[in-house]
Parts: structure tokens; sequence; C-alpha cells
């Protein structure tokens, strides 16, 4: 049997535990109470899940290492993980975010990280997917990208379950992507509900918000299609309009006035978009490429505007063709 190491004990990474523990026949509390009090309560562990807090217990014998963990440490997990990696071990990142120093996508810093040593097989998992829902065996439809076919067609073997559906892509840049941008449009969308504006606003921010994305991606040398699929359009209609979305709240919570600091310092969980608006805006910066909402949210975030003045700015550019 396929042993997975699960990094990163944070509600996707439990959630991830659990779904994966039904397609097969997790700090000292989790161990006891075989349940993440904290992050994902009302879930209960199987049995056939194992808890450490070694990375050394965690990774004995492990086939595949894969990584819940925020983007911003993620580099600092994997690079203490080395010592333990061995030839053949598949690493697939499930973190939705660049890494805020480097911008480099998680795939990007694995391979960075991992090749020193062995030549790692990598994948990720992105689309739709709340933890909580996903714990709770609430059907649920992910991608699973490689540029590895082979691996990609294991992992989807491996990782199904009765309610947990994967389907395999080889554009990780364009899932990678997508996975980091959404979160940015979240933050917008939340912003718009915290002002008390209605459906028109938040249907035109997720459309432009695809638009804006696939603008970046393609320029990047993503395929089109993968913006409009689960990865693409499919998470960024869940983490806008679903009322799990930590970034959706972020952005609900700036928009009815209270400040970033305030926000975050109240939060257990990572609002991924909060460090990525800033590297997207480099990315953006290198190829010429305009991208007015993320450029707002980045502003409202770290520059200190208004909601409000950001929505009338992005209203007021000058009128152009869709």
């Amino acid at each position: 049997m396929t042993k997975i190491a699960i990094l990163g004990g944070g509600g996707w990474g439990t959630a991830l535990a659990i779904v994966l523990s039904r397609s097969r026949r997790p700090h000292e509390t989790i161990r006891r109470d075989c349940e993440n009090k904290v992050y994902l309560p009302g879930s209960k562990l199987p049995e056939s899940v194992r808890v450490h807090s070694e990375l050394e217990a965690v990774l004995s014998g492990a086939d595949v290492i894969l990584g819940a963990i925020p983007s911003a440490h993620a580099r600092k997990v994997y690079s203490a993980a080395l010592p333990f990696a061995a030839a053949g071990m598949s690493f697939v990142s499930a973190s939705k975010g660049l890494e805020p120093s480097t911008h480099l996508r998680m795939s990007e810093m694995i391979a960075q990280v991992v090749s020193p040593k062995i030549a790692p097989r990598i994948a990720v998992i992105s689309g739709p997917s709340f933890a909580a829902e996903a714990a709770r065996g609430e059907p649920t439809a992910v991608v699973l990208a490689s540029r590895d076919a082979a691996l990609a067609a294991e992992l989807q073997e491996e990782f199904a379950g009765p309610n947990f559906r994967l389907y395999t892509n080889d554009d990780v840049l364009g899932v990678e992507l997508a996975g980091a941008m959404k979160n940015v449009m979240a933050i917008a969308a939340g912003a718009c509900l915290g002002l008390g504006l209605g459906s028109n606003a938040l249907a035109a921010l997720i459309t432009r918000g695809l638009a804006e994305m696939a603008r970046l991606a393609v320029a990047r040398g993503a395929r089109p299609e993968t913006l409009s699929g689960l990865a693409g359009l499919g998470d960024l209609v869940l983490t806008c309009t679903g009322s799990l979305s930590r970034n959706r709240f972020v952005g609900i919570e700036l928009g009815k006035g209270r400040s970033l600091r305030e926000i975050m310092a109240n939060m257990r969980m990572v609002a991924e978009g909060v460090n990525t608006a800033a590297p997207l805006l480099a990315l953006a910066c290198e190829h010429q490429i305009e991208m007015p909402i993320t450029e707002q949210v980045d502003a409202i975030l770290h520059a200190g505007k208004s909601p409000k003045d950001a929505i009338r700015d992005i209203m007021e550019r000058p009128l152009k063709r869709e």
C-alpha cells in the first residue's frame, strides 16, 4: 500500500488526510482526540491516519509527500524535510499561492529545494475545495496537474475516492497561477460585500477577475482553457461566493472598515491572497500585463487605500472593448 505523508496540520491538510484515507480502505491533541479541533472541528480522523510532530517519523517509508502548507512557510518545511527525502518519492503540492520573496510557484520552489539531492517527481492539486465540505464527504472535484503523465495517472488512481474526483492536467503553470490569483479576487469580492454592494458588482468582479487571471496566465505560457476549468473558474466562483472562504472574509472585513492588522490578528488560518497580490503585480509588470483589480487589492492591503476609493477607481478607468 502506498504511504502518503502529509505536511501541514491546518484545515486542508487535515481534510486531505480524511479524504485520502477513504480512498484507501495527524501535534499531541490531534493524536489524542483524533480530531483537529482548532482548524477542522467536528471531522474525526480515521484509524488509518497517524499523527506525528517529528518529520522523520512522518516521512519514513513515505512514497508520496503531500504538502498543504502556507506558501510563505513552504520552503522552510520542505528544506527541513529534505534530509529524509529518498529517491522515488513523489511530491504533491496542495498550497495555493506564490512564495512572497521569490515569486516562485510551489512546484518551482519544491524542485529548487529537492533537486540537489534527488530528481523529484512533482504534481499539484488545486480546484474548488473547501476543507470542511471535503472532510464531511461532500462531492468534490479537483485538478491534479503534472508534466509527468505517468505520475498524474498514478496519483489520480491513488487519490480518487467515492466523493473525491480528480481530473488530470499537464498545464502545471496555469493550474498554480489560477490557484494563487483567485485568492486575490476573493478579497476584492469580499470587499464588495463588506461595502454593501449587490449581485451586479459581484458578477462583474468575478467575470473581469477571470479575464485578468487569464491575461497573466496566458502571457506566462499557460493554456486559456485551464482558466475556464476547475482550477480557474471553478475555484474563483467558490472562493468569491462561499461563506467558508478565508480570503473573502478578509475582504468583507476590510469593506466594513476594519484594518488588515486587526483582521489578521484574529484569524487562526492563513488567507493566501494577502501575501499574493504583490508578487502577482511583479509578474504582471514583467510581461506588461494590466491587472487593475489586483492592483487595487494590493493598494487596499498594503497602502491603506479605502475599498470605496478602490471600487471608484476601477469604475472610472477608461472605457474599452470587452
